[in-house]
């Protein structure tokens, strides 16, 4: 096993002595791990774009942090990078090919079906630090996994190379047309395009960022074997295959193209064309509803690169028209969406606050998808989307104490998040989430294609464009102080434009001096502030953007609202110990309108607010969402006028403590359709089905077909299966429900006439219980009849 060096140095002071120490020279100038943007000047892009650019980003080693909160989510990141051992990430790839592993497995997800795909993260991880700092040992990482993935490559001759269970005789099956697809399954193995997706992208990022041509190398081969899996298969059977999630395949083998000028693989990339959902997109029909959000943005991420590259207009159309939907119809205050990983209808997020919500993957795509879409047409629309995100949902995605991160971050009222550990978790969002904390400089500034340069986020931070010989200084402390500084250096005077983003939180008439002095300053249409003169060395400007208090509602509810300070969400602190659900989450009672009097700040510099005696049944504190660690908190807040509290206190706590009481009582809960909850419920059965209908997932067993499941039980306990189903014109659905093969219940569909869901209870027999840790709980339909359509079931324990 490689030794490898196991300490950092933080960066902010000592990046100069870095790159003299060692002759570092970063010369990849697109600056976004596993997604590129254009770019005009990097000899290793060599197709070119085919659409006018109008931003660029600059050079990840171009833009140094300053000290913040961002510093210290990095430097924890960092030191969580080094503790991981290559060796482990590798070890089911050497194993696969066949050669003698070199270190143990880890757990979690690299245990299980989707092995492999940290290691395309932690690939992208080290090689954007390495951009970034210039340390030799993320560099020396780089390349040893890089190396170790070619000798597995060489053992296999066949030009794949991966970690993913069984796959040799899944892409075996699926090259010769056999292909047994849904959500996350193909032909049994769990998403394994996704996988493959994640290991190109890291070597790409290797070959880009550290110059590592034998990654390329390694990525072209794994590419050709996708076309050699591919080719035989028609436009029915492709479409068939990508019913199971691909992450980003279509983006990564359009790069390939536009590193290699090989059009083969842009004509591969069609093959990774989702038709269904990309072609409605085109066309800005919403079909995203009951979808897997995270399935979709990878997929869309890879249109809009391919537009770039060939300025097929549809390809832009789907990305514009999904990211304005997403952001505005599907979203939560904090910039996240999803609950249960899946979008909901449009504007409909009241009833989804759950412990579940916004999965962290989707924003860490949205973000990338929002550098493409401003690269082609820059506005401050996009970046205080960006912004939102970034601040409030990725940065409160980690522990910055420990470094751990939250597959979701939850909106539950009273909830708390839920962190990762260092060697048993790995979930999609470890990985991504190792990416998230070493690239907060990315989107600070881009640079215009006429030479100027756009302030985009208000993080401090110091620019150094040594090509135009400039040097920009950004001091901020948003929001605790108004003032953002610019300050400039340059050893001879040039002119040149400055454009600062009017952020949508900041008041309309804003105050701009130059060198001390008041200037006239207008906000363009594309809501920046441009400054254009000859700067001297040594110029300052001074931008005042005051921050208030405000207030998000819920799009379905204007009274269920979160509040923020500036740019900056806040979370009620409920302390360590979980609220009581009746009494312990407090709601807001004021005829107040303005928040700015809802609550007082006892802590400006920190952030720290109270609740200005309104709150029922106590004022709470509320602090930056991203400082909350191990507290239960709550996000969204019901506000009542002080009369409508009266009329609802009592039915609005009667109903929060049945709901708990559900919770509470659920011994297990079964989320029927979703691959990873059946895989734990041993889901098995005939004549299935799987669909989506009123944006849930549903099954169903035709023909007189039936499925089963097991469920966890106690003894000492009566117990009820609730079931759910949506009701509607049911006949010819009739089935039996039994456990552990005796009868419970008869079930006729067809008496649930009403458009909405119903939870059904049946007893389950004290008998059928005893003695048992859990019970086999099967859906027989009648003869040509059907078994469900069932949305969810759970076992219930009886109250005493």
């Amino acid at each position: 096993m490689l030794s490898f060096i196991s300490s950092h140095t933080r960066r902010h002071a000592v990046a100069l002595a870095v790159f003299s120490l060692f002759g570092v020279v970063a010369t990849v100038r697109d600056a976004n791990g596993q997604s590129y943007l254009p770019d005009e000047n990097n000899a290793r892009v060599k197709v070119k774009p085919q659409v006018a650019i109008a931003a660029y980003p600059f050079a990840l080693n171009e833009v140094n942090l300053l000290p913040s909160v961002f510093t210290d989510a990095r430097d924890a990141d960092i030191k969580y990078l080094l503790v991981i051992e290559p060796d482990r990430l590798l070890s089911q790839f050497r194993t696969h090919s066949g050669l003698k592993p070199k270190a143990e497995k880890y757990g979690g997800w690299e245990s299980d079906g989707l092995a492999g795909h940290t290691l395309g993260h932690y690939l992208s991880a080290c090689a954007i630090e390495y951009a970034v700092s210039g340390n030799p040992e993320f560099l020396k990482r780089v390349n040893y996994i890089v190396d170790e993935l070619e000798a597995c490559q060489v053992a296999r001759k066949t030009g794949y190379v991966g970690a993913i269970p069984r796959e040799d005789s899944v892409f075996m099956e699926v090259s010769q047309g056999q292909i047994r697809s849904r959500g996350f399954d193909l032909n049994g193995s769990w998403s394994p395009w996704y996988t493959i997706h994640k290991v190109m992208a890291g070597l790409l990022d290797a070959y880009l960022y550290c110059n590592n041509d034998k990654a390329l190398a390694i990525e072209q081969r794994m590419a050709d074997w996708t076309e050699t899996t591919l080719k035989n298969l028609n436009d029915e059977q492709i479409q068939k295959m990508l019913l199971c999630e691909y992450g980003g395949m279509n983006e990564v083998l359009v790069n390939t193209y536009a590193f290699t000028k090989n059009k083969k693989y842009l004509d591969l990339s069609y093959k990774f064309h989702d038709k269904v959902v990309l072609d409605s997109l085109a066309k800005r029909v919403d079909i995203l509803p009951g979808r897997h959000s995270n399935t979709q943005i990878p997929k869309v991420i890879g249109t809009v690169r391919r537009y770039e590259l060939t300025g097929a207009k549809s390809d832009f159309v789907i990305g514009d028209f999904f990211w304005k939907t997403v952001v505005n119809h599907h979203s939560y205050a904090p910039g996240g969406n999803s609950n249960y990983e899946y979008l909901s209808e449009a504007d409909k997020l009241n009833d989804k606050l759950t412990d579940n919500t916004m999965e962290t993957c989707n924003t860490y795509n949205m973000l990338k998808l929002t550098r493409h879409l401003f690269a082609l047409q820059p506005s401050a629309e996009l970046m205080e989307y960006y912004e939102r995100g970034l601040y409030n949902h990725i940065l409160a995605s980690q522990n910055h104490k420990t470094g751990m991160m939250c597959y979701f971050v939850p909106l539950r009222m009273g909830t708390r998040k839920e962190f990762s550990d260092e060697f048993n978790t790995f979930t999609c969002c470890v990985g991504s989430g190792i990416e998230n904390h070493v690239k907060y400089g990315e989107s600070i500034f881009f640079r215009g294609k006429d030479g100027s340069v756009y302030v985009n986020l208000f993080i401090p931070s110091v620019l150094n464009w040594k090509e135009k010989d400039f040097r920009l200084t950004l001091n901020s402390k948003i929001p605790q102080e108004k003032t953002i500084r610019l300050t400039i250096q340059t050893s001879q005077a040039q002119t040149r434009t400055i454009r600062i983003r009017k952020p949508q939180w900041a008041p309309k008439e804003i105050v701009v001096r130059v060198n001390g002095k008041a200037v006239a300053a207008s906000v363009a249409q594309d809501g920046y502030i441009a400054l254009t003169q000859k700067w001297k060395n040594n110029d300052e400007i001074a931008v005042d953007f005051e921050s208030s208090l405000h207030a998000v509602a819920m799009p379905d509810n204007k009274d269920r609202k979160a509040f923020f300070y500036g740019p900056i969400l806040l979370a009620g602190n409920l302390g360590t110990s979980e609220p009581d659900p009746a009494t312990g989450i407090p709601v807001l009672v004021s005829d107040e309108a303005d928040a700015n009097k809802l609550f007082v700040a006892e802590s400006k510099d920190a952030l720290v607010f109270k609740t200005n005696k309104i709150g029922a049944p106590s004022d709470v504190t509320l602090q930056p969402f991203y400082s909350v660690a191990d507290e239960f908190y709550t996000v969204y807040w019901d506000v009542f006028s002080p009369l409508a509290w009266k009329d609802e206190q009592q039915r609005y706590e009667e109903k929060k403590k049945a709901a708990y009481e559900l919770e509470k009582s659920t011994v297990d809960e079964l989320r029927v359709g979703e691959m990873q909850p059946e895989r734990d419920h041993n889901f098995t059965g005939e004549n299935l089905e799987t669909g989506e209908s009123h944006t849930r997932k549903f099954r169903v067993a035709n023909d007189g077909g039936s499925f089963s499941f097991t469920m966890k039980v106690a003894s000492g306990f009566s117990y009820n299966l609730i079931a759910t189903y949506w009701g509607m014109d049911n006949r010819g659905r009739n089935f039996d429900i039994l456990v552990d093969g005796e009868k419970i219940a008869s079930v006729d569909l067809n008496k649930f006439k009403e458009s909405k869901f119903y939870d059904i209870a049946y007893k389950v027999p004290t008998h059928l219980v005893t003695g048992k840790t859990s019970v086999k709980v099967t859906f027989q339909a009648k003869a040509k009849n059907q078994a469900g359509p069932l949305f969810g079931v759970r076992l219930v324990k009886e109250s005493r």
